[in-house]
C-alpha cells in the first residue's frame, strides 16, 4: 500500500487566495479516481525553505492524502503538472510513502 500526500498553496505567489472550487475540482478527481480522500484543511501547514542566499520563503499549505495498492508514476507525473499549471507553482509536492496496513 501507498499514502500518496500533495501539498497544496493556499496563496498564489502575490499572497492571493485561491478559490475553493480548485480544492473542491483536486478533491472530487482524486475520490473518483482511488475511491476516497483525506483532506487536512482546518489548520494550514506552514513550509519554509530558502532559495540560494535569500531569505526563507514561507507557504500555507493543506494536505490531501489517498493511499493505492499500485503507484503508477506517470500518472502521477501528469496529475502534478496540472497541479502545477493550475495552482501557477514553480513546484507542487505530491509524494509517495510506502506503508503497511495494521
Amino acid at each position: 500500500m501507498n499514502l500518496i500526500q500533495l501539498l497544496l498553496p493556499l496563496c498564489d505567489n502575490d499572497g492571493h487566495p485561491f478559490p475553493q472550487s480548485m480544492y473542491l475540482q483536486v478533491r472530487d478527481e482524486l475520490t473518483e479516481q482511488f475511491g476516497g480522500i483525506t483532506t487536512y484543511v482546518r489548520s494550514p501547514a506552514e513550509g519554509v525553505w530558502k532559495e540560494g542566499q535569500s531569505d526563507a520563503v514561507k507557504d500555507e499549505i493543506v494536505i490531501y492524502e489517498v493511499m493505492t495498492k499500485e503507484l503508477d508514476r506517470g500518472w502521477w507525473k501528469e496529475f502534478r503538472e496540472r497541479l502545477e499549471r493550475l495552482f501557477r507553482q514553480e513546484s507542487v509536492v505530491v509524494r509517495a510513502i510506502p506503508m503497511d496496513m495494521l
